[in-house]
């Protein structure tokens, strides 16, 4: 692999983390007024640490020599894997809704990164960047399935 299969592989990353912000704004948008201001401050969080991870993102990028992505999914490795997940994001009827369909998202997102992090000739501060995030998205992840599983009984 080289360092433009590296930066592609990083944009794909960035588009994941762009749709997943997307996810939770739309998500947070259709939760009750008043009700639900729990998940909302929850999901402005995970929209802050995608955030955060894409500017990690695009700087390993441009350190790469590559031009960091901008936009939501279009085309690339990972896209595939994505695709199916993208399309949970839809109307939220009510928090337990809302909740296993944020699970879903974050076990996709955990996926991308695991499969990013399984690509042949990784450099060692490319694969230490990725660990690092995955380890925070699964701390996302685990708020999740928490609020979820409290649903249920």
């Amino acid at each position: 692999m080289n360092y433009q299969d590296h930066s592609m592989l990083l944009n794909d990353l960035i588009r994941i983390n762009n749709d997943r912000i997307a996810g939770y704004e739309k998500v947070s948008n259709e939760l009750r007024e008043g009700y639900d201001n729990d998940l909302k401050l929850l999901f402005s969080k995970m929209i802050i640490n995608s955030n955060d991870l894409n500017a990690d993102l695009s700087k390993m990028v441009s350190f790469l020599g590559g031009e960091p992505a901008s936009g939501t999914t279009g085309a690339g490795k990972l896209y595939r894997l994505w695709l199916d997940v993208k399309a949970i994001f839809t109307v939220t009827a009510d928090r337990k809704t809302a909740l296993e369909d944020c699970e879903q998202i974050e076990d996709a997102v955990q996926q991308a990164y695991n499969d990013a992090l399984n690509e042949p000739g990784l450099p060692p501060e490319i694969f230490a960047l990725l660990s690092s995030q995955k380890a925070s998205l699964l701390e996302a992840h685990n708020q999740v399935k928490v609020l979820r599983n409290m649903q249920h009984a």
